[in-house]
């Protein structure tokens, strides 16, 4: 991961950007690569396919400024795999992300506000044995970070992990697929006139 020692987050907005790709080996390292140069911190990573065939969707946050964004998904345009690129603030998506806690079991038995916080974050245990319980939650970041806190606070945590903010655009035009649209028709029209 990268850091941004001298910006302080206060100063900056978090960031949403969403990238469609070829679905190509190295094209995530391109992708990084972008941040990397600009000295930009991942907060949260996460590659999928999208629901066009052969098309994979990043859906990466990042702290920074207005001009740097802009700036960043111009140049992520500009590689040869990267479909589209566009950014957002978090009043024009919404977000999902899902954890995991692995947490003593041992623990779980003996202190009951630790199963009452997981029921109050709308968590799950969806495995138990002698050693651990699994506990799952999904729902908005803080929240699920929330309850990581909360499980900390109780000393039972083993591991966590984060799934990473999965996104998708409240806009009610899908860009991407006009974008193709254009783009098949386009290669159409170039392929008729060349037949001329």
């Amino acid at each position: 991961y990268m850091t941004d020692i001298s910006a302080d987050k206060n100063d900056l907005t978090l960031y949403t950007i969403i990238v469609f790709s070829e679905n190509l080996a190295g094209v995530l390292n391109l992708v990084t690569n972008v941040f990397t140069r600009r000295q930009l911190n991942i907060e949260s990573l996460n590659v999928s396919a999208s629901g066009i065939e052969h098309v994979h969707r990043y859906t990466i946050t990042t702290y920074t400024d207005e001009h740097t964004v802009q700036t960043l998904v111009k140049q992520l345009e500009k590689k040869i795999d990267v479909i589209q690129a566009q950014y957002f603030t978090s009043d024009e998506i919404f977000v999902m992300d899902q954890a995991l806690y692995k947490i003593a079991t041992a623990r779980l038995i003996e202190n009951r506000n630790i199963s009452k916080a997981i029921r109050q974050f709308d968590g799950k245990i969806v495995e138990v044995n002698s050693t651990y319980a699994i506990v799952s939650k999904e729902g908005l970041p803080e929240e699920t970070m929330e309850l990581y806190k909360r499980l900390k606070d109780f000393g039972c945590i083993l591991q966590y992990v984060s799934s990473g903010v999965v996104a998708v655009t409240k806009s009610r035009r899908e860009e991407l697929t006009e974008f193709l649209e254009l783009r098949e028709e386009t290669k159409r029209l170039q392929s008729n006139n060349s037949d001329i």
